[in-house]
């Protein structure tokens, strides 16, 4: 089988850990068969080094005909003194779910047995480990509503700067659709998140999910806000299952829940469109301090590629290769430097894909 994918390395560390993430996927193909045909694209600081353009056209063209996206990392001080919409993190993030239509977020936070030491929480919180799956809403909310400034009333305010929070039911409608469909999957309970004590959009959504739920009877559902949602991730990660949030709070509460597993340079992502189309990136940013380095962990975004594998392209066996790949490695005492700093097992971030790539 052949997979066409459009493959964005980005800035700081993107272009390292793209690769070791390339490299394991064409081992897959090796294996399985299959052909990863392979377009890069640029995007962020280095499309606007080269164009002066965070998201180029001819970028989203080819993503648009792809079977999926690869992304490795955006952004940067160096582009730190643009523009809101020509800065690297809202010109390319925002505007690559914008074009690709990719409104549904997966963020699995698991914590691996082998790094549980690495968790800030006490073991008795911890238990047995934490596999928890935030679904955040991507294209809709404050980040996407209308924005400005404007002067006030009262001359002795100053200016003022405003974001609207903006929700239709079709847009909560269907994020909730993929995390119960996601909750079927798994331990059927969804938690979903909002601020329904005081924001009008948060009744709405908390309303919509409920009308959401009756068409899954199976699964259970229950509310909280976003300020006991966060305390309880801390004080009890384990009641969760499947969160669906939106935009805002999803962008919170998925990084809080990425630190309790102690890894984030673990953590992949996948952001869903209709029908299979995703983009697929690790959730930790460009890293530009240690870019050049070797000491890069590739393992979120080869994760991320084993996320393609299974909601783009349907690969399930190949996906647990990858994915028991990565166990071999933990399980062999292998570490990659942000793990276990300079100690003799850190393998750098060439050495870490090879491995992997070994293993499959």
């Amino acid at each position: 089988m052949n997979y066409n994918i459009t493959v964005i390395k980005g800035d700081g560390i993107g272009p390292e850990i793209v690769t070791e993430a390339m490299k394991v996927l064409e081992a897959v193909g090796r294996k399985y068969d299959h052909t990863f045909n392979f377009t890069e694209c640029l995007a962020g600081g280095a499309a606007i080094d080269a164009t002066g353009e965070p998201l180029p056209a001819e970028t989203v063209a080819a993503a648009k005909s792809s079977d999926a996206v690869l992304l490795g990392a955006v952004g940067g001080p160096k582009w730190d003194h643009l523009p809101g919409e020509k800065r690297p993190e809202q010109g390319a993030l925002l505007g690559l779910r914008k074009e690709l239509g990719l409104y549904a977020n997966l963020r699995p936070a698991m914590m691996f047995d082998q790094l549980a030491d690495a968790s800030p929480l006490k073991q008795e919180i911890i238990g047995e480990g934490l596999d928890i799956l935030i679904v955040r809403e991507l294209t809709g909310g404050i980040y996407f509503g209308e924005k400005g400034y404007r002067e006030t009333v009262d001359p002795d305010m100053g200016e003022t700067a405003y974001d609207v929070e903006q929700y239709s039911v079709k847009e909560i409608r269907r994020i909730a659709k993929v995390a119960f469909d996601m909750a079927m999957k798994r331990n059927k309970k969804v938690t979903s998140v909002d601020k329904a004590n005081v924001l009008q959009s948060s009744k709405l959504w908390r309303r919509t999910v409920a009308d959401v739920a009756k068409e899954y009877p199976e699964v259970e559902l229950d509310n909280l806000y976003v300020d006991n949602a966060a305390m309880q991730l801390v004080r009890n990660p384990r009641q969760f299952d499947v969160i669906v949030t939106s935009n805002m709070f999803g962008d919170i509460l998925s990084d809080e829940a990425s630190q309790i597993t102690g890894s984030i340079g673990m953590l992949p992502s996948a952001s869903l469109a209709d029908g299979n189309f995703g983009m697929y990136e690790p959730i930790h940013g460009s890293a530009p301090d240690i870019a050049g380095t070797g000491t890069a962990n590739p393992i979120a975004t080869i994760l991320s590629a084993a996320m393609m594998l299974r909601y783009t392209f349907g690969l399930k066996e190949e996906a647990d290769d990858i994915e028991n790949a990565v166990n071999q490695f933990l399980a062999a005492g292998y570490r990659t430097p942000d793990l276990c700093g300079n100690a003799p097992e850190a393998k750098s971030t060439v050495e870490t894909g090879d491995l992997i790539a070994s293993f499959i």
